[in-house]
């Protein structure tokens, strides 16, 4: 490490430097491990063959965190100026105007962003077109078709939000959605969050739009709520949901965003968004945290996703079944 508090850190074929890599991201105390920036960095590049494939083509939204947990939030959606040319952009329109995002393609751009002190990665559930890997990591996700369209998902996410810390209500629910889902035909995976719940992931064709896929998603949660109203409630607002599991599907919009498989999250401890597979699902010691940058790259190693189906299903047939069954 040079004097002025910079490490230059190899990443796939680039070299990338790391400034004051001793900063403390993640405080310690409170039976939290403490984590620097070089920790983070680290994680990054030992991530990296895992997390790229949930990454490349998408546009991302980052959150950052300059002087660690501890110091201001902001958000990130577009790349700024001095961010070096060789990281992915992709120019998406908005109301009155475009966005230029950043795209991760390779290790070099996640132990550039984790310098920036990006502790979260958020993604788009749509895909644009991507030249695939820049530093020979595997560039297949499953389900993923060849190309993509940034106003058509290949993803559908439910987001299982918890009114308490009390993790069993969201193992029941994970349950009681993969069971309809499957009544549907749709192959689903799961997700623990790094915060509090569980993210149940279909994979799509990527020939559906953000309107027709929210609608789907919104009529899956509300016959599941309807089944089950003393338990389940598809109510945005706080006071409307009592003790009941919120069942959010409103990241299936366009511009919407959902936190990337295998990133972490600003939590004391630095938790993991981490896959797990169905069967896990019944292990005691299973929680919306059970992983941190220390021992993520071992669930990792599992595949637990390697199950999925290679192709993204289409929503017809899902959508008559799902009529059916709501009379």
């Amino acid at each position: 490490m040079s004097a002025d508090g910079v490490r230059t850190v190899r990443a796939g074929r680039r070299t990338v430097e790391v400034h004051r890599p001793d900063k403390v991201l993640f405080p310690g105390g409170g039976g939290a491990k403490e984590y620097t920036k070089a920790d983070l960095v680290a994680y990054h590049q030992e991530i990296a063959p895992f997390m790229l494939p949930h990454l490349r083509g998408r546009p991302l939204m980052l959150e950052r965190y300059p002087d660690g947990l501890d110091g201001p939030r902001f958000m990130q959606k577009n790349v700024q100026g001095h961010y070096p040319d060789w990281i992915g952009r992709v120019e998406v329109p908005k109301e009155g105007g475009t966005v230029l995002h950043p795209v991760c393609e390779d290790t070099a751009t996640l132990v550039y962003l984790a310098d920036q002190a990006c502790l979260t990665l958020h993604r788009w559930l749509a895909r644009v077109s991507s030249d695939g890997p820049a530093d020979g990591t595997s560039g297949d996700e499953a389900g993923d078709p060849s190309g993509g369209a940034v106003d058509r998902p290949d993803r559908l996410v439910f987001d299982l939000d918890p009114a308490t810390d009390d993790f069993e209500p969201v193992r029941d629910t994970a349950r009681l959605l993969g069971e309809l889902l499957d009544r549907l035909g749709l192959p689903a995976a799961l997700m623990t969050t790094g915060s509090r719940g569980l993210h149940v992931v279909v994979p799509l064709n990527g020939r559906h739009d953000f309107d027709e896929v929210h609608t789907f998603a919104k009529d899956v949660a509300d016959t599941l709520a309807e089944a089950h109203p003393d338990r389940l409630t598809t109510q945005a607002r706080k006071k409307d949901r009592g003790d009941r599991l919120y069942l959010d599907i409103q990241r299936n919009a366009y511009a919407q965003t959902t936190v990337a498989p295998f990133t972490v999250r600003a939590r004391p401890g630095a938790p993991v968004a981490m896959p797990v597979t169905w069967e896990q699902l019944d292990e005691p010691e299973l929680g919306p945290r059970r992983w941190t940058i220390a021992d993520a790259l071992d669930q990792a190693r599992t595949e637990p996703w390697s199950g999925l189906p290679r192709g993204g299903r289409a929503l017809g047939p899902a959508r008559r079944r799902l009529d059916a069954l709501r009379g």
